[in-house]
């Protein structure tokens, strides 16, 4: 026969063993936090205002810098492809509940292969770290912007009305037309890039394969038409996919958080 679940503390069997004692105010002093300290100091996060070394303060501030050092592109500083789609994630919630309108730009550095061909792949770095910071002086505060992977970054423009979203990304097309990265061999180097962008289908709970779907599909057609331009979709609201419309009603997995007073 299967034990309870739940044991009864007054019966002597159902105390726990004293072979293994547990002590909890012994676990911060087992915590092997060497490799975890020389992570951040090689990344340049300080804790010397953290508080005494081992005191709650001090381990938070560890967790802190490690949460936030996992969430970052180490060669742009931008956020990474894993908290871009933590931030994907919580937009697709949010227009589903308020309905505002929200875009996601897909960026792409045109002909980046013949720059590394071509100028070495330290040459590559300098001109994807010139592209993070060309869109992130192009967007405010509140926008997201990620490097996806190798010379892709992605862009999320909450309560960004469709009247507007062309002219975003051509100002983010013009600011890097417009500059150029000087190499180590006083060489200027003419950068342009390829935009693709969708709107969120308003009211309806989405995906972030199918938004990313959408804006793809306008970053190719960015390319086939010439590259160094941006395209745009801007379908009415109510054409949305069957996929969609199922997960209309579908639970939204930030409402413990936003319950949260």
């Amino acid at each position: 026969m299967n034990p309870p679940l739940h044991s009864d503390p007054s019966d002597p069997a159902a105390a726990p063993s004293p072979a293994a004692p547990f002590r909890q105010e012994e676990g911060p002093q087992r915590l092997n936090l060497a490799p975890a300290l020389q992570l951040l100091a090689q990344s340049g996060h300080r804790l010397d205002n953290a508080g005494p070394e081992g005191s709650a303060a001090w381990l938070q501030a560890v967790v802190d810098a490690l949460c936030d050092l996992s969430s970052r592109d180490p060669l742009t500083g931008l956020a990474n492809r894993r908290h871009f789609e933590l931030a994907l994630s919580r937009e697709i919630d949010r227009v589903a509940r308020v309905g505002e309108p929200a875009l996601v730009l897909a960026v792409d550095i045109d002909r980046f292969k013949q720059v590394n061909d071509t100028h070495g792949h330290a040459a590559g770095d300098q001109v994807i770290r010139f592209v993070g910071d060309a869109l992130l002086d192009c967007v405010r505060p509140m926008d997201t912007v990620a490097r996806y992977g190798g010379e892709e970054f992605a862009v999320i423009l909450p309560n960004c009305p469709p009247a507007f979203g062309q002219a975003v990304a051509e100002r983010i097309r013009r600011k890097v037309e417009r500059g150029s990265v000087r190499l180590p061999t006083q060489q200027d180097l003419a950068v342009t890039i390829s935009i693709g962008g969708a709107f969120a289908p308003q009211w309806v709970r989405s995906s972030i394969a199918l938004w990313m779907e959408r804006a793809d599909r306008q970053l190719y057609r960015a390319k086939a038409e010439g590259r160094n331009r941006a395209c745009l979709e801007q379908p009415p609201v109510s054409m949305v996919t069957a996929e969609e419309k199922g997960l209309l009603f579908g639970t939204s997995q930030f409402h413990d958080f936003d319950s949260q007073p």
